[in-house]
This record gives C-alpha cells, sequence and structure tokens, in this order.
C-alpha cells in the first residue's frame, strides 16, 4: 500500500479518493480548490469527515514558478504517488516530479487526440465514433506525458457532455484510475510515449465561442449542439436576444414536420416549432431537433412550447403543498447562503447556485417528497422559487405532464357525453404519426361505419418504440424508483381510468361492439381492479435465502432476487380490447419492466386512450408505448426484435406457435401464450337446474360468446337433456338483439364483419355435417355485423363444429349416457385444448373427482366466468402456457438470479 496525495476536486475526484481509501492506501492529504460561497468542493467535505489532512490553495505557483510555502506544505506529506483524478489547477514540475512514483493524472480522451481542458466536448464536436478516457503520467500541463492506461466506448448518436460522461467517462473513469494505481503499485505500470500522428490540441470552450454557425450540414450542426451540452451551451440569435440550444438529434428529413416558423438570422431556412420541439435545417437541407431551449435570463423551456412559454397558470395550494414549499424555501435558503431571505421571485442561478447545486437541489426533492420525480432540467427550466414549487406541486398532483402531453382528439357526442379519442402512436411519451403518416380506418361493427383514421405502425416505429422502452428500463427514472413509488403510480392509474370508467367504456363499446354495461362493470371495471391488484404487489416482489453445502472451513451465503426482465412486447386480441391490455400489462409494470403493447387491428382506440391516461399519472417516457397496426408487420418485428426480451401474447393457437417460432429464432426471447380453447362444460343431472340453464347461458353467450372461455362444447346427461335444451332455448329468446349503447341490449355486434362471415360459414358446416340447428346461425338482417344467438344439438364427435372453436354465440350440446362420469371425462378431454372447463352437480364428491380429472387450466364448479384479479389464468396443451393474474403472473415479468457469497 502506497501513501497517496490527492490533487483535485469534484464528485469524479472524491469517488476516487473514496475507492483508493477501500483499496488500503494511506491518504496523506487532499488538495483541492477554495470554498465557494461559503461551500466546499465534495472532495474536500468528504476528507475533513474522514479527519484527513485537507489543503485549499487558490494557486499553486506564480509567474511560471511553484509558490515555495505551498510546495513546502506539500513535500511535508510525504507522498509517494500523486493521483489528480480532476484537477483544474497548474501543478509545479517540483510537485509533480517529487513523490518516488510519480504523478497521475486522468484525461478525457484517447490521447494524444483532443488534449486541452474541453476534450469531451470535442470529442463530440468532431463526431468521434469512439470516446474514452486516458491515464497518463502528469507532464507540465499540455496532456503530452506517457501514456499509462486507456480505455474507449462508442459514441452514441445523440451523446452529450452528459450523457457519455455519466455512461462511461464517470463510472469506468474512477474504476480505470483506481486500476492505474494498482499497476503501480504492482510495480506494472507502462509508461508508452504519445505519439504525435493524430495528435490533436483544442482550445477552452467558453459561452463566446460556442455560437452556433448555421452554415453547416445538419450533422455538423447537431455536433457542434451536441459537444456544447451542458458547457458551455451552443447558442445563436433569436428574436433579439441570445437562446442556447440543448438536447439535439437527427431526424428524418423524409417525413414533412408540421409547425409554427420560427426565423433564426443566419439560417438556411427558418425552424419550425413543432410538438415535437424545434425542428433545424442544415445548409444540405438535412435536419435536426432540438428538445429544449433557455433563454438569457436563465429560464428554460421545452422549444415546443416557445411560442406558449408564458401561458402558464398559477395553481392554489392546499395546506399540505404549502408546508412542502416551506420546507423547500429552507433547502434553498441552505444552498444559496448569500441570499438573505427566500422570495418568491428569487432566481436559484442568479443567486449564485451552480450545477452541483442542481443535483442537490433533485435530491433534496425526493427525500421530502417521494412521489416528485425531478430531472436536473426541470431545474433549469423552472429557476425562481415560485416556478419551481408550482412546478413541485403540479408533478406531485401528476398535472405536469397534462400540459406538456400534446394529443390530437378524435371527438364525438355519443351515449349521452363528448368522448376524447386519441388516434396516434404512443411512443417515448409522445403521439406521434406512424413513419410516412400511414393510416387506416377503425370500425364500428354497431353499423358498419368508420369511427376514425388511426395511425398504422411501421417497422420502423416499431423499433423507435422498443428503443424508447430500453432507454427507459436501462437509463431512466422508470428504473430507479423505489418500488412503492412504481405501485403508487399504479394506483394513481387505476384511479384515473375510473374517472374515465364512462368515456372507456363507451369507447370499448363502439370499437369492439361489446353491450355498455358489461363494457362497464367488466371490460373496464375489471382492468381497474387489475391494476390496483398488482400496485399492490410492487413492493412485495422478493427472493428468498437458500442454505448450501459449506466448504469448510469457509462459509456461503447464497440467495436469490427477483429481477424484471427488461424490455417487454405484449399483443393483445379484439375480444377484450382494454381488460387483455390490463391483464398483461399491470403485472408487466409491477415487475419493473417497460412495455411496447400491439393492441388488435380492429380494436385500437382504448389502448390508446390508455396510453393517455398513463401520461397524464406520470409513467416516464418510454415505460408505455401503444403501436396499433397489423400483426404480420408490427408483431412479426416485436418477435424479431432483439432488444425486445420477452413476449406476452392473447390470440390463436397458429398465430402463437408462430410467435414462438420467431421469439426462439431471434433471441430466445420469454414467451406467454393464451392461445385458443374449446372449453367443456359437464351438466350432471344432480344440478341445480336453473343454475345450470344461468350460467351455462353465460358460459356461452357472455361477451356475444367472443370469449375466450366461453364453454365450446356442452356435455348434458341424457336424462335431463331434452329439457335442458328447450329451457336454453326459451332463454334464447328473451335475449334482445340491438345497439350495444342501449342500457337494455343483451347482445351487441360481432366484433368485425371478418369474424361474422366466419361464424355464417361455422354453422353451415355444422348443417352439413349433420347436427341439428335448434335456432339462430345466421346474420340479423340489419346493418352492422349481428349474429343471432345459436343452438345446436345431435352434435357428434367427430364434427367440426365440436373440435374447433367458433369463438361467438353458439352453444354445441351434446348428450352423454347417464352415470357415465368416466366416458364423459374422455370425451371431454379429447381435445387439444386445455383453456377452462366446469361441471354442475350437487354431489361434492363428484364434484372434486370431476374437476380432478379435467385436463385445462381453470374449472368453474356450478359457476362460470368467475374469474378475479388474485387466481391465476392460464391453460394447458395447446391453449397456451403461462399465467395472466394473481402472484404467478409477476414470475411471467420476472429473473431470478442466484448470488452466494463466501465470507
Amino acid at each position: 500500500m502506497m501513501r497517496i496525495a490527492v490533487i483535485g476536486q469534484s464528485v469524479f475526484g472524491l469517488e476516487v479518493y473514496k475507492e483508493l481509501r477501500k483499496e488500503g492506501h494511506t491518504i496523506v492529504g487532499v488538495f483541492t480548490i477554495p470554498d465557494k460561497d461559503g461551500k466546499a468542493d465534495p472532495l474536500g467535505a468528504e476528507a475533513e469527515k474522514d479527519g484527513v489532512n485537507v489543503f485549499k490553495f487558490p494557486r499553486w505557483r506564480l509567474k511560471g514558478k511553484g509558490i515555495p510555502e505551498v510546495v513546502k506544505v506539500y513535500k511535508a506529506t510525504g507522498a509517494e504517488l500523486n493521483v489528480m483524478p480532476f484537477c483544474s489547477q497548474f501543478i509545479p514540475m517540483e510537485v509533480i516530479d517529487h513523490p518516488a512514483h510519480g504523478s497521475i493524472i486522468y484525461h478525457p480522451s484517447l490521447l494524444p487526440r483532443h488534449r486541452g481542458a474541453s476534450a469531451i466536448n470535442w470529442t463530440l464536436i468532431h463526431g468521434d465514433k469512439k470516446g474514452g478516457f486516458t491515464v497518463f503520467w502528469a507532464d507540465d500541463g499540455l496532456d503530452t506525458g506517457p501514456i499509462l492506461l486507456q480505455r474507449e466506448c462508442d459514441v452514441e448518436p445523440d451523446d452529450t457532455v452528459n450523457t457519455i460522461y455519466k455512461r462511461f467517462l464517470f463510472p469506468e473513469g474512477v474504476k480505470g484510475t483506481v486500476d492505474a494505481v494498482r499497476l503501480i503499485a504492482a510495480g506494472n505500470s507502462p509508461k508508452i510515449v504519445q505519439p504525435e500522428e493524430g495528435a490533436t490540441y483544442e482550445g477552452i470552450q467558453k459561452k463566446d465561442n460556442a455560437k452556433i454557425d448555421w452554415n453547416q450540414s445538419a450533422q455538423a450542426l447537431h455536433n457542434w449542439i451536441r459537444g456544447n451540452d451542458k458547457v458551455p451551451g451552443a447558442w445563436a440569435e433569436v428574436d433579439g436576444q441570445k437562446v442556447t440550444f440543448y438536447g439535439s438529434s437527427l431526424v428524418d428529413s423524409g417525413a414533412t414536420a408540421i409547425g409554427q416558423p420560427l426565423e433564426i438570422p443566419g439560417a438556411s431556412q427558418p425552424g419550425l416549432v413543432t410538438k415535437a420541439g424545434l425542428v433545424l435545417f442544415g445548409n444540405d437541407g438535412k435536419t435536426l431537433l432540438v428538445k429544449n431551449l433557455q433563454f438569457e435570463d436563465g429560464k428554460m423551456i421545452t422549444a415546443a412550447r416557445y411560442f406558449s412559454s408564458g401561458s402558464n397558470a398559477s395553481v392554489e395550494l392546499t395546506e399540505e403543498e404549502k408546508a412542502f414549499a416551506e420546507q423547500m424555501r429552507g433547502v434553498w435558503k441552505s444552498i444559496l447562503t448569500n441570499v438573505d431571505a427566500i422570495e418568491d421571485s428569487t432566481d436559484f442561478f442568479k443567486s449564485g447556485a451552480a450545477s452541483m447545486d442542481v443535483v442537490r437541489l433533485v435530491e433534496e426533492v425526493k427525500l421530502r417528497a417521494s412521489g416528485c420525480q425531478l430531472q436536473n432540467e426541470d431545474v433549469y427550466m423552472n429557476t425562481t422559487f415560485q416556478d419551481f414549487i408550482q412546478m413541485c406541486v403540479r408533478k406531485l398532483r401528476g398535472e405536469d405532464d397534462e400540459e406538456e402531453l400534446v394529443v390530437d382528439y378524435v371527438e364525438k357526442n355519443i351515449n349521452n357525453m363528448t368522448i376524447r379519442m386519441p388516434h396516434q402512436l404512443f411512443i417515448n411519451g409522445e403521439f406521434v404519426d406512424a413513419e410516412g403518416g400511414k393510416t387506416y380506418k377503425t370500425i364500428n361493427p354497431t353499423d358498419g361505419t368508420a369511427i376514425c383514421d388511426v395511425s398504422l405502425a411501421q417497422a420502423s416505429d416499431v423499433d423507435r418504440a422498443v428503443a424508447a422502452a430500453k432507454e427507459a428500463f436501462e437509463e431512466g427514472e422508470w428504473g430507479k424508483i423505489n418500488p412503492r413509488d412504481r405501485g403508487r403510480l399504479l394506483y394513481k392509474l387505476a384511479d384515473l381510468m375510473e374517472e374515465h370508467q364512462e368515456e372507456l367504456a363507451t369507447i370499448e363499446s363502439m370499437d369492439s361492439g361489446a353491450v355498455y354495461t358489461l363494457a362497464l362493470k367488466t371490460h373496464v371495471g375489471m382492468s381497474i381492479q387489475t391494476f390496483r391488484y398488482f400496485a399492490g404487489w410492487c413492493d412485495k416482489i422478493q427472493g428468498c435465502t437458500i442454505p448450501i453445502n459449506q466448504a469448510r472451513p469457509n462459509r456461503n451465503l447464497t440467495f436469490t432476487k427477483k429481477e424484471p426482465i427488461g424490455v417487454c412486447a405484449i399483443v393483445i386480441p379484439w375480444n377484450y380490447p382494454l381488460m387483455m391490455l390490463a391483464w398483461k400489462t399491470a403485472a408487466c409494470l409491477a415487475a419493473g419492466n417497460t412495455v411496447v403493447l400491439k393492441p388488435a387491428q380492429v380494436t385500437p382506440l382504448t389502448a390508446v386512450k390508455f396510453a393517455e391516461l398513463a401520461a397524464r399519472a406520470g409513467f416516464p417516457k418510454g415505460v408505455i408505448n401503444i403501436l396499433p397496426g397489423s400483426g404480420t408487420l408490427v408483431g412479426q418485428r416485436l418477435s424479431d426484435h432483439p432488444d425486445v426480451r420477452k413476449l406476452g401474447f392473447t390470440g390463436s393457437t397458429e398465430i402463437g406457435k408462430h410467435i414462438m417460432k420467431s421469439c426462439a429464432i431471434s433471441n430466445v426471447k420469454k414467451v406467454s401464450l393464451e392461445l385458443g380453447g374449446k372449453s367443456p362444460l359437464i351438466i350432471f343431472s344432480d344440478c341445480d337446474m336453473d343454475k345450470a340453464v344461468r350460467m351455462g347461458m353465460s358460459a356461452v353467450f357472455f361477451n356475444k360468446g367472443e370469449n375466450c372461455i366461453a364453454a365450446g362444447r356442452l356435455f348434458v346427461e341424457e336424462n335431463i337433456h331434452d329439457q335442458y335444451v328447450k329451457r336454453v332455448v326459451e332463454e334464447v329468446k328473451k335475449l334482445k338483439i340491438g345497439d350495444p349503447l342501449d342500457r337494455s341490449t343483451d347482445h351487441g355486434p360481432q366484433n368485425h364483419k371478418a369474424h361474422l362471415d366466419k361464424l355464417v360459414e361455422y354453422c353451415q358446416t355444422g348443417v352439413r355435417e349433420g347436427a341439428t340447428l335448434v335456432c339462430g346461425g345466421k346474420q340479423v338482417a340489419r346493418p352492422g355485423f349481428f349474429f343471432e344467438p345459436t343452438i345446436f344439438t345431435d352434435v357428434q364427435d367427430h364434427m367440426f363444429i365440436a373440435i374447433e372453436e367458433s369463438f361467438g354465440p353458439v352453444m354445441i350440446l351434446s348428450k352423454f349416457k347417464s352415470g357415465d362420469v368416466d366416458e364423459v371425462l374422455r370425451r371431454a378431454n379429447a381435445t387439444e385444448y386445455g383453456l377452462a372447463s366446469g361441471v354442475f352437480t350437487r354431489d361434492i364428491s363428484k364434484a372434486l373427482y370431476v374437476s380432478e380429472k379435467l385436463n385445462a387450466g381453470t374449472v368453474f364448479v356450478n359457476t362460470y366466468n368467475k374469474t378475479d384479479v388474485a387466481a391465476p389464468f392460464g391453460g394447458f396443451k395447446q391453449s397456451g402456457f403461462g399465467k395472466d393474474l394473481g402472484q404467478e403472473a409477476l414470475n411471467e415479468y420476472l429473473k431470478t438470479k442466484a448470488v452466494t457469497i463466501e465470507y
């Protein structure tokens, strides 16, 4: 172990200092910068807490020579090595050369390229594909000393100084500096002379020389803006004042941007203020997008709000919010020590705050209000105390995103209300058009007319959504928030869904044909229950400890961790559009994943409305993405995508097999499948006849028969068969067919025209094969996609309608011999499906025996369709695998990691 002097500053210097102490080295002195406005540098403050000698010299040399008093104090420490992790002062050579092992310094570029104090900026400005850092033997300040260690990383297309620093240069730089010290301690440290070939030296980037030259390509403009983001900030004259540009990205020049023109002196053409941000043009005609703008007074806004930046109305605070505001007033005062009092008009930055103070303020808010998840940009955009408090309160109320969210609604006056329907893709927290502006019409099955145009997602849209979900999972706030806070978001989403339940039910009824009362109670009601149920699980996901064999004399601790999988794709069917979304998405989010969801192409509207409510609930950008589109394009791309790690699907067995194959070939995705069913319902002669008739009707005709667990075949004991048929025919004749928004309607239209045609053909096949059509079997003579509730008897086991699912209002009845329980069980199980089943009998022994022998994921006894959010749901055989609902559903979206520690 060595005696080390740490010469430097900042959080980077602090982390290196802490790691060196952990390694067992003796820190003989920390030399850092003087306090600024009464605040100590983080490195010096930590060292003082540890009792290490801290020296705060304003300078080390004068007129090129070391200051004798300073050099003497340094030499007295007896350092064997100087480590300079982040040093802004000029250190005299007599100090650098003094220790036995010399001095090493960290530099954030791959030397000899980008020597100088703004190396990170110039790495981006020059558009380098590779970045990295160097630990080298210190020289006279020209960054020309021999190289000890280098590490490189890819530079991402939209990297800024901040992102590449946080992602690589900071964490890996700390490790690399400590690794360099290890090499020196082991006597294995190289001294590689820097080559002159490829060497560059660029000056310090300051605000004065960061002005944008508009006579460049879009790529060069993008590099200049991101290379100065956040410090010093690329700027230009706009409307007579300096405006600084942040958050640049290159965009597809083929897409036509729609927005309000903004004249920028010197630019090849006016910029466009769009709902996505400020679109800028290079001299090559290509485009870039800037997200944020900052004015000369320090105020920062989202670029999309340039023409409405002063339109925010203040909110009145509750007593609890006033108490929070006073707490934050105290925090501001502790940071702005030179200010006598914090007034509403006090400006954070004009009062002396710096970037480190922003980090502290964000953390202070999190400590006092965990539901208020701030980003550094939020402080830059709300610089006065009043604006800051208003912003925090809006976030706590979930109103902050509502102001920012831009929604192009389709409005309709229907069902005694005005419904407002989004109709675009939802990607990375924004409603956007599909690539090329492609759309399709979603149809109202009640009359066959178009409801509205809906964006039709393309493969590139899938890629954008997956990238957003990946970034949100790996880099965003979603992966950092506490599980309990994640639960609060899910609860809040459920509350918003409840507030909008009549609107959601109306949209569901109009888009899918569901009877409004059923849509309100089941489609929407159970969706709300599902989100509340899984919200409660967020902070209860846990592993376990495992006793393992010890390798004496050592001892081991082994435990498991349940971790989220990552980006999950969800593909849902058209029969319960919102409820199927909820069943899968709630568990997925509760486990901590991000999601890209494809609703059925024929029923997209409640899914995109859900996206709006999720944004208003405060879900971070990228966590939830909704892509209406075709299964062959969107579903296939999700199955094939290498960054999707899990796919949950509900739909046909045929498509499920194809998805499973694609997921295996692409990257062995985890898959859960809820597929087709032909659920048997056995009715014994000792049943409660009234209940068996009532529940049998529900088992077949619930939701127009568009029900995955619908009783696809009823086996009725022969001595009650005719009586049972007579009773159900009577009940079917009572069903009122009509407008699903009419509260007296029992039976609405089938979901879409192709499905209606399939049902007509299905019944024609049954008649051809010799089954007896007792009633129904044809389309209702009225506009829309209405089909008569249908009953077949005398159905033999070999018939098509006995084997295949109708997925419609078709009751298939077969007799079985009285008392022959095992024979009817054999017939009931003689199917490749195994989703659900049922039995009606008053004999509890018989009920238990039959429920044990039925080969299905769910067995209903003396009831049917009784699903609950707490009970696992899923099938056997070709009905798929994996579970929705209940605690078991969480396992579909979690991975288990085993950790073994030797001690």
